[in-house]
């Protein structure tokens, strides 16, 4: 299944440096994994950007959602991601991001209100944009689809936190109906260590579904090589995390360690991200993987005028 999703570029030989560099990881490589850790059986999900085949990609996207084909022509211009997610036995799941990092703040909001009007969810994207604010500490940089039209399905708008400590992450968190802030601020202190603040640019998402008048659910991704001195000590956290939510850390002490090309100890960056959602489930933990393909980083995209580092993606 992976083999026939993944783009052309995934028959190309891997050399010295990216052709086209993306915006998924530090390095430029255009893929990454993450598991959910969450009911009885985890989820695997594989995210890819589409690079220079969007939009040979597109149609076949808009086929599998309707959805998809009433926004698609919105954002033409934007990079586009898609990804699979698989919890066996259940069958697998597909999604698509829409990047606007490369946009001015206007045309993004411009882009994300006409699409949400489109979708159906103008009135709940309105209000947490109300309630988000706008004090220019943070940068909106995704529209993430459900490829799927059912009424559980989801638009998810993503935000890059800068500068925020564990309690404005809170704060955005809860611009959504369904958020526990004591035990998301248990779960952000579990995996901050002693720090008090985020890390480097937290991210939030807001997921939106048919019916509603504010985001259903939000889910809160921190950096761990901005938190933690190893992917050692960034796996500890995480399998502490695990614990307190009633959850058997052994397999992901078993993935870690076999992904980790050199041990643990000795790498930082591989465990890249962990995020937590405080709604519905207990346990919503992901854990997301970037390989350390080249060996130096991509130069970063300019976003709100400034240097940007990569984003999440996966986003959940």
């Amino acid at each position: 299944m992976l083999r026939d999703l993944l783009p052309g570029w995934a028959a190309e030989r891997v050399g010295d440096a990216p052709r086209h560099p993306s915006f998924v990881a530090d390095d430029g490589f255009p893929a990454e994994m993450s598991l959910n850790w969450s009911g009885g059986q985890p989820e695997l999900r594989v995210l890819v950007d589409c690079l220079s085949e969007a939009d040979a990609v597109r149609p076949a996207l808009a086929a599998m959602s309707r959805r998809f084909d009433q926004v698609s022509e919105v954002f033409t211009d934007a990079p586009l991601w898609y990804s699979l997610a698989w919890r066996p036995p259940r069958p697998v799941g597909y999604k698509a991001y829409f990047g606007l990092y490369g946009w001015p703040a206007g045309q993004r909001f411009a882009a994300l209100d006409q699409a949400m009007e489109r979708l159906g969810m103008a009135r709940a994207w309105r209000d947490a944009r109300r309630r988000v604010g706008d004090d220019g500490r943070r940068d909106v940089e995704f529209l993430g689809l459900d490829l799927v039209d059912t009424a559980e399905s989801r638009a998810k708008i993503y935000y890059r936190n800068h500068g925020a400590d564990l309690r404005e992450l809170d704060r955005m968190a809860s611009v959504a109906a369904e958020h526990d802030t004591e035990d998301a601020l248990a779960a952000y202190r579990t995996l901050a260590g002693a720090q008090t603040d985020g890390g480097r640019e937290a991210l939030t998402c807001l997921a939106f579904r048919s019916g509603l008048d504010r985001a259903a659910e939000s889910t809160t991704y921190l950096r761990m090589p901005s938190l933690a001195s190893s992917d050692q000590e960034a796996v500890e956290r995480t399998a502490e995390l695990l614990r307190r939510q009633g959850l058997d850390p052994g397999p992901w002490y078993a993935v870690a360690a076999a992904l980790a090309p050199g041990g643990l100890a000795g790498s930082r960056g591989l465990v890249e991200l962990v995020s937590y959602r405080a709604a519905r489930r207990r346990g919503d933990v992901t854990t997301y993987f970037r390989f350390p393909v080249y060996p130096q980083s991509a130069p970063p995209p300019v976003v709100s005028g400034r240097p940007g580092a990569p984003a999440e993606r996966s986003l959940a």
